[in-house]
C-alpha cells in the first residue's frame, strides 16, 4: 500500500512538473502582439535595413555625349551626393530600347538627370516630380539651343532651312528638339516644310551626321554648339531664347524624407568650390554651377508649346519630302 501511494504521488509530481514546463515553452515561443498604430518614423525603418542593401538610390541620365563620357562625369558627382546624403547612389543604364522617360516614371530608377522636355513628358504620363534646375556658366538656371550648319554651307538664315534635310538629336531632347521646332514654327517651318528630318539620338550623332554630309543643318545645345564653333568644324545661324534648364528629377513615390535630403544635397552642391576635387569636365555639363530648387510653373511655357506642336504623343520618326 505505501508503494502504490509512494507511485501516484511520484507520477503526480512528474504531471505537475512537465504543465508548468510546457506553460513555460508557450509562453516563450508565443508572438509579441503587434499594436498596428505603432508606426516606426521612415529613419528608423531605414536603421533595420541590412547594411549591405540599404538605401540603393538608382540614378538614371538623358544621354548628351557617349555614354562612357556622361559615367565619368556622374559617377564622381554620385560620390558627392552618397558623402551629402548618406543613402548609396548607383549608376543606372537604360536598356538598348529603353527611355529614360520609362525608367523614371516607372521607378526602375528614383532620380535621373533629364532635359526639360524629357521631364515634361515623364511628368505628363508619370507624374514625376522637379527636384532641381542646372545652373549654367553664365549664372542662369536656363539654356539655350543652337541651329547650326557645316562651316562652309552656303546657308545663311533659319529662313534656308526650308526645303532643306534637318537633324535632331533625341525626341525627347529639349534643346536638340523642342526649341528647334519652337524656333522653326516661329519662322513659319513645320516639319512638313523640311526635305527630310530624322532624330539622330544625341547631341553628338547630330553634329557628327551634319558634318558627315547626311544633313545640311541641325540643332544642338548651345554648350556643345559654341565650342564646336570656335573649334571652326561648324557656323551657327540661330540661337533660341533662354528656357528652364536641364536638371534633376525623381519618380513619383519616392519617400518625400529621400526627396528632402536629395533636394537640399543638389542646392547645396558647390562645383567650383568646395565639392570640386575629383569631379570630371563637370564645367562641360549643363549645371556646371550646381543647382537651384525646380518646381513645375517653371516648365509652362515650354509644356505649352510641346502639346501645341503634338511634341508629347510620341509619333513623330521621321519624313522625307
Amino acid at each position: 500500500m505505501k508503494l502504490k501511494i509512494l507511485f501516484i504521488t511520484t507520477c503526480i509530481i512528474i504531471i505537475a512538473f512537465a504543465v508548468m514546463f510546457s506553460v513555460e515553452i508557450e509562453l516563450a515561443i508565443r508572438p509579441k502582439e503587434i499594436d498596428l498604430a505603432d508606426r516606426i518614423s521612415d529613419e528608423e525603418l531605414q536603421g533595420l535595413l541590412p547594411e549591405t542593401g540599404r538605401d540603393i538610390l538608382r540614378f538614371g541620365f538623358d544621354l548628351r555625349g557617349s555614354p562612357k563620357e556622361d559615367a565619368r562625369q556622374y559617377l564622381p558627382f554620385l560620390k558627392y551626393m552618397e558623402k551629402a546624403t548618406g543613402y548609396l547612389f548607383e549608376l543606372q543604364f537604360i536598356t538598348e530600347d529603353g527611355r529614360i522617360v520609362d525608367d523614371l516614371g516607372k521607378g526602375r530608377v528614383h532620380f535621373a538627370a533629364v532635359g526639360a522636355g524629357t521631364y515634361i513628358e515623364a511628368h505628363e504620363r508619370y507624374g514625376v516630380i522637379p527636384v532641381a534646375r542646372g545652373v549654367n556658366s553664365q549664372g542662369r538656371a536656363e539654356y539655350q539651343s543652337v541651329i547650326f550648319v557645316p562651316h562652309d554651307s552656303p546657308i545663311r538664315e533659319i529662313e534656308d532651312i526650308r526645303g532643306k534635310r534637318f537633324a535632331f538629336g533625341s525626341i525627347t531632347s529639349t534643346q536638340g528638339h523642342i526649341i528647334p521646332r519652337i524656333a522653326l514654327a516661329e519662322h513659319n517651318i513645320g516639319l512638313n516644310d523640311l526635305f527630310f528630318y530624322e532624330f539622330t539620338g544625341t547631341h553628338r550623332k547630330c553634329a557628327n551626321a551634319v558634318l558627315a554630309g547626311r544633313f545640311d543643318a541641325g540643332a544642338m545645345q548651345d554648350t556643345m554648339g559654341k565650342e564646336m564653333a570656335a573649334a571652326g568644324l561648324i557656323r551657327i545661324i540661330y540661337t533660341s531664347k533662354y528656357y528652364p534648364s536641364s536638371g534633376i528629377a525623381a519618380a513619383k513615390d519616392i519617400s518625400p524624407l529621400v526627396l528632402e535630403k536629395v533636394k537640399q544635397a543638389l542646392i547645396g552642391f558647390q562645383p567650383n568650390g568646395r565639392d570640386r576635387e575629383g569631379l570630371y569636365n563637370w564645367e562641360k555639363t549643363e549645371m556646371p554651377n550646381g543647382f537651384i530648387e525646380a518646381g513645375i510653373n517653371d516648365y509652362e511655357d515650354l509644356r505649352d508649346w510641346a502639346l501645341k506642336l503634338g511634341i508629347l504623343s510620341g509619333t513623330e520618326k521621321g519624313h522625307k519630302g
